[in-house]
């Protein structure tokens, strides 16, 4: 049987990191998108991998089985070309499940490590990183691995119904509501070329980055959100991370501190795709709770979203940028 024959669990059986196979939606190993599981990071493109991390909550936990939740909505996204591309982005696009980050959940202090030291691998191969969460700690030691390839500082595409700039000055906690204000704090992003996108929570101090709320993305539209998101960011090394209660809880009630007002999965859909012209260095979803979501909607969005941030960095790929 050819490469391109091959009939179920793909993930396993391809050998080639680019091309696709013939699957059910409702069976088969559950990689993202179907994409091969691997170790071996020669020749990926962009690496795909959980960190099932939900010990940082404030409010309800369950963000842990998010990457598992993920995976599982993302069957459908591999059976047809993504809307509205209307291309196989794995034709150009070498991609792999890495699996799971792994780290000991009953030892707090070595979770931050053992996420840098998991990023700091995939990185060093030349990869991009797309990483599912997982609550939002998760971006934090992301960000330090990121800036040590990259260069600090680095501008930060936040969309989020919090800011997470809330004031923290213990260098070993576990917080999903102050990685942001550490992160501005150790100099790995700059608040004045950051930009923080669906936000409706207070803080007293957002630290001077540009902050689009959401019922000013309600009044002036998606169009007008872009704009304001490519001043501000310009060809600078831009990491995304998308907090999925961005969305109101209409359109993904499976997270952890859901908050009414937010953005619909059609604004940010429509505000991600349109985000090509960005130096994207680095991105993950995060914040998925299964245990709250009805009929996978969640989830659901949440793998449409990770899909198009593959899709942007095809395109960028064939434009000789990635």
């Amino acid at each position: 049987m050819t490469e391109a024959t091959i009939l179920g669990d793909g993930a396993i059986r391809r050998q080639s990191l680019l091309g696709s196979s013939i699957e059910n939606t409702y069976a088969g190993v559950l990689s993202f998108m179907r994409r091969n599981y691997s170790r071996d990071l020669s020749g990926a493109d962009v690496v795909i991998s959980g960190i099932p991390l939900d010990l940082s909550t404030t409010f309800r936990s369950g963000a842990r089985l998010g990457p598992q939740a993920i995976r599982a909505a993302s069957v459908q996204l591999a059976e047809l070309n993504p809307f509205p591309w209307g291309f196989n982005l794995f034709d150009d696009l070498a991609v792999i499940d890495y699996g799971d980050c792994w780290f000991d959940a009953h030892n707090p202090l070595t979770i931050k490590p053992s996420i840098i030291e998991h990023a700091r691998t995939i990185l060093a191969s030349g990869a991009k990183m797309l990483t599912l969460g997982g609550d939002h700690f998760i971006t934090y030691p992301l960000l330090i691995a990121h800036a040590e390839k990259y260069g600090k500082p680095l501008a930060l595409l936040h969309f989020d119904a919090h800011c997470d700039t809330w004031q923290d000055d213990e260098p070993d906690s576990l917080n999903h509501g102050t990685m942001f204000y550490k992160a501005i704090k150790e100099g790995l992003i700059d608040p004045k070329k950051s930009v923080q996108v669906g936000i409706r929570t207070w803080n007293e101090d957002f630290m001077g980055t540009n902050i689009i709320d959401a019922p000013w993305v309600h009044d002036h539209g998606t169009d007008a959100t872009l704009q304001r998101i490519k001043q501000c960011l310009g060809d600078n090394p831009v990491y995304l991370t998308f907090d999925i209660d961005c969305l109101d809880p209409a359109f993904a009630p499976g997270t952890g501190t859901p908050v009414p007002g937010g953005l619909s999965s059609a604004q940010a859909l429509k505000i991600v795709r349109s985000l090509g012209d960005l130096n994207i260095i680095g991105m993950d979803v995060v914040e998925v709770a299964p245990a709250y979501d009805q009929s996978e909607v969640t989830a659901i969005a949440a793998a449409h979203l990770a899909c198009d941030m593959l899709c942007l960095l095809r395109n960028r790929k064939l434009a000789g940028q990635l």
